[in-house]
């Protein structure tokens, strides 16, 4: 992989997908937009970037917006990093099989390849991510696990640099990849300039942990929200507190100390609680069947997963859905767990 001099312009192909994701594009775009010229005068001087589809056509984002004009898909080795960015996954999903040839063509012609949002799950499609780790989104770990049970997700950071490869869990975290490749071509100054115009004070490295669904309480121990993010992704496949120890650098000693003194409990039972309200959530939210939720959470049988559910919420989980199913019934909040740290109770 051949990079530009330090101080050229950063060149720059989008590759939007049908049903792209908008803020992902818009934040990386804007960074580069912000980074290219003095003020806010938008002249394409320092970095260029040109938005492609398949056909040439405008692209249609998820929320309705179309981007125009847009290229058909021009040589990749134009460009100092191709940016794919993906759109709303649903079981009827399109393959772009002429924008899967074209990345296809840019990994040949070794020009960085880099997957925003569902754009990662794109990488994948061509091929071009065995034995890669690949950052996604929480919302869309799932989904790549059952999709692709063969690539390794990561979902507890924003963006991962893998040299050729940079995949980012999409969102704002757009703009702190976006800033990092504008640092490395242009200096630290003109990342920073782009932020603070955005109103982001700095951009945070690739291995900060994600936002995580379910926490909204804040939780000042950083080793024990990392944990949390951990366990987030293990709803339905527990995770031994050693391996979890292992996994945040530390000792499940500490582990067992930490989490009593932030939240009260200790990680295992933190983390049965937290399936058993996952386990709430699909109740009340899918059509699954009580065996299929209690195995979905984790749990050895339904025998285990009732037992447990009535313990914490004091109804089985077949009374628990029927409630749930009566007209004018409170249901739970889609985010299904709300934690605070003791400090806060």
């Amino acid at each position: 992989m051949n990079l530009p001099l330090r101080g050229e312009p950063l060149s720059v192909g989008f590759v939007l997908l049908h049903r792209f994701t908008l803020l992902p594009f818009a934040a990386f775009v804007d960074c580069l937009r912000l980074a290219a010229d003095e003020g806010d005068r938008s002249r394409q001087l320092r970095c260029h970037w040109t938005f492609m589809t398949s056909t040439g056509e405008p692209a249609a984002s998820s929320c309705g917006a179309s981007i125009t004009p847009c290229e058909p898909l021009r040589d990749p080795e134009e460009f100092d990093y191709i940016v794919v960015i993906g759109g709303v996954l649903d079981d009827a999903d399109r393959i772009d099989t002429t924008a899967l040839t074209y990345l296809g063509k840019a990994a040949s012609a070794q020009v960085p390849l880099v997957g925003l949002c569902t754009g990662v799950f794109a990488l994948i499609q061509a091929g071009l991510m065995s034995g890669r780790r690949c950052c996604v989104s929480w919302y869309h770990h799932r989904d790549m696990i059952q999709r692709f049970p063969a690539i390794e997700p990561v979902a507890d950071r924003l963006f991962i640099d893998d040299g050729d490869r940079l995949t980012c869990a999409g969102g704002s975290a757009a703009a702190d990849l976006a800033a990092y490749l504008v640092e490395r071509h242009l200096g630290k100054a003109w990342a920073m300039k782009s932020l603070r115009i955005m109103l982001l004070e700095e951009a945070r490295a690739g291995a900060h942990p994600q936002p995580q669904p379910v926490v909204f309480g804040k939780i000042e121990d950083r080793l024990v929200r990392r944990s949390i993010a951990v366990l987030e992704q293990h709803l339905g496949e527990p995770i031994s507190m050693e391996a979890l120890a292992e996994r945040v650098g530390t000792s499940r000693r500490n582990l067992e100390r930490r989490f009593r003194e932030a939240l009260g409990v200790g990680p295992q039972k933190f983390a049965r609680d937290l399936r058993l309200r996952y386990g709430l959530w699909l109740l009340h939210y899918s059509g699954k069947s009580i065996t299929e939720i209690g195995e979905r959470c984790g749990f050895a049988d339904t025998a285990h997963f009732s037992r447990h559910f009535r313990t914490a919420f004091g109804m089985p989980p077949s009374e628990m859905r029927k409630r749930a199913e009566e007209p004018g019934s409170d249901r739970v909040d889609p985010f299904f767990l709300h934690i605070e740290s003791r400090a806060a109770v």
